[in-house]
């Protein structure tokens, strides 16, 4: 009975004073100095900690009635913990929760003006509670959601996803809310890329990734300037694996943000994937320009003069790599199958064999650095067929501790020795 009558107390409070205090014209009777406001506080706090949250609710909205700003770094918070818990209790009738419904607007509109630095927090919450617990015609829950949006641009993923909804919910040929749902998941998409849910929901929302692919170039033509159109259909199309198609927008990019890591690292791989092995290489280079010690570009630019055939200059960078690294097996592992590439290209003879065993002792190598290298210790094992035997350094006059040179006709690049074991 007593909790019944310390709710009722709450509610009168809530009902009459938020309308104007929401509309900054509350006057407050009676004494409210700054020395009561901090009395009224710390008692709100106290029972807000206890989560006393109906014997706290009373007090705080007498300090808003004090000073709105005072306190604003704390009560908002503490407030919203008080109407969240009360909505949603079991114990609470529905007219109470009805007289929280009707004051609640009025509360985020007031932490909005009087704490802006949690701005984008309190947009989106109310914007929530603006569709769930009110349950307002879409048109106005979309235009909260927007407001949300653009406070915050990196807004939680949950509410993004129910702001998409809401447009899925209410898509017709007299609007362009499919548009602008696809717009949303197409965000979530690029910005959760193993998050399967975003892809599902695109899928439902066109016929096909080409149509998709489509929407998006069109946007960017029709606002040709806009990089985060450009982006957007760049990102559509690597999703997509269209790396063709993701070029021109790359290419756009780089050319309006020169600076931009990503843009050039995509563009690179955009041009490889099309066998553009040229124009691959000078993005990477542009990159080593921009990060010379990323690692991952020279290990990369290794991979593409490997594909070129340049054995020489792709052993160079993979062993730049390692050492931008301080050790890096896979990079090393990627110079024994250089010199695998090498041998299997030459006639199978005694010089051949002696690459095979560089190639070998360069697996162990990169076994040493990382000893989970399975791949590594699998060509070990693989080419224990292909290296010389007892016999061939018997016939060729060779003995344990010896250091024979790489040489021969396919060899020419690799300048190194081996030593008998």
């Amino acid at each position: 009975m007593i909790n019944k009558i310390k709710m009722m107390i709450t509610l009168s409070i809530m009902l009459i004073a938020l309308p104007a205090l929401a509309a900054n014209e509350m006057r407050v009777e009676g004494p409210c100095d700054s020395l009561e406001t901090l009395k009224l506080y710390s008692l709100f706090s106290e029972y807000h900690k206890n989560k006393d949250f109906q014997s706290a609710l009373p007090y705080g909205w007498q300090v808003l009635e004090c000073d709105k700003s005072k306190f604003a770094k704390w009560i908002y918070y503490k407030m919203e913990d008080c109407l969240w818990y009360l909505h949603d209790s079991s114990d609470v009738a529905p007219e109470e929760i009805q007289a929280i419904d009707d004051s609640v607007v009025n509360f985020y509109n007031m932490a909005i003006q009087y704490y802006p630095d949690a701005m984008a927090y309190f947009q989106v919450r109310k914007a929530f509670v603006m569709e769930t617990w009110l349950q307002l015609d879409a048109e106005t829950c979309i235009a909260e959601y927007q407001k949300a949006a653009e406070y915050n641009p990196d807004m939680d993923s949950y509410y993004f996803n129910r702001f998409g909804q809401i447009y899925i919910a209410n898509m017709s040929d007299e609007n362009d809310y499919k548009l602008k749902a696809i717009d949303i998941y197409t965000k979530l998409a690029v910005r959760e890329p193993d998050n399967p849910e975003w892809p599902r929901i695109l899928s439902t929302l066109v016929d096909d990734v080409g149509q998709l692919l489509d929407i998006r170039k069109k946007n960017w033509e029709l606002d040709k300037e806009n990089l985060e159109k450009a982006w957007t259909y760049a990102s559509e199309c690597i999703r997509a694996q269209d790396y063709e198609r993701a070029i021109e927008p790359l290419e756009f990019l780089t050319q309006k943000s020169p600076e931009t890591l990503n843009y050039w690292n995509q563009l690179a791989t955009a041009y490889n994937k099309v066998g553009r092995l040229q124009d691959a290489e000078a993005a990477y280079q542009k990159l080593l320009q921009l990060d010379p010690n990323n690692k991952d570009f020279y290990f990369n630019l290794g991979l593409i003069y490997k594909e070129q055939g340049k054995l020489s200059k792709a052993r160079q960078y993979f062993e730049t790599a390692s050492d931008k690294a301080g050790g890096w097996g896979m990079a090393i592992f990627s110079v024994g199958l250089l010199y695998e590439q090498a041998a299997r290209d030459c006639t199978f003879d005694f010089k051949t064999k002696l690459v095979y065993l560089l190639a070998q002792d360069t697996y162990r190598r990169a076994v040493s650095i990382d000893p989970s290298l399975a791949q590594a210790r699998d060509r070990i094992g693989a080419l224990s067929s292909s290296i010389p035997t007892q016999e061939d350094w018997f016939f060729n006059k060779y003995k344990s501790g010896d250091v024979i040179p790489i040489t021969g006709d396919c060899f020419t690049w690799i300048g190194k020795s081996i030593t008998v074991p």
